[in-house]
């Protein structure tokens, strides 16, 4: 699977962006499907992550009850919800697929093989 992630841009402190994880090539509904996050001289970090049916999700402490990730398989597309955006959440994003099948918790274990290229999103004070 294909994975095309945008959506990124310059927002100040507070506001809310989402950004959108498009998939082509194969269903992404067979597919568990991540966020994860890049800051120059950091290491990739988790964000979330969402399962095959999307009845179940997995968030980093960090964002917890401020990020939302949600899918439309009909439109083969997961999304990530992002309100009271901080500076700390400046980062390029990535979206990953994984075909394992795993809940809860466990999403955070997947393994992604599938990758897109990153969006920036800037938060600026």
């Amino acid at each position: 699977v294909q994975l095309q992630a945008s959506g990124g841009g310059l927002v100040q402190t507070g506001d809310s962006l989402r950004i959108s994880c498009a998939a082509s090539g194969r269903t992404l509904s067979n597919y568990i499907v991540g966020w994860f996050r890049q800051t120059s001289g950091k290491e990739r970090e988790f964000v979330a992550a969402i399962s095959k049916t999307g009845y179940s999700t997995h968030y980093a402490d960090s964002v917890k009850g401020r990020f939302t990730i949600s899918r439309d398989n009909a439109e083969n597309t997961v999304y990530l919800q992002m309100n009271l955006l901080k500076r700390e959440d400046t980062a390029v994003y990535f979206c990953a697929a994984s075909e394992a099948n795993l809940y809860g918790t466990n999403l955070y274990r997947a393994p992604y093989k599938s990758w897109g290229q990153g969006t920036l999103v800037t938060v600026s004070s």
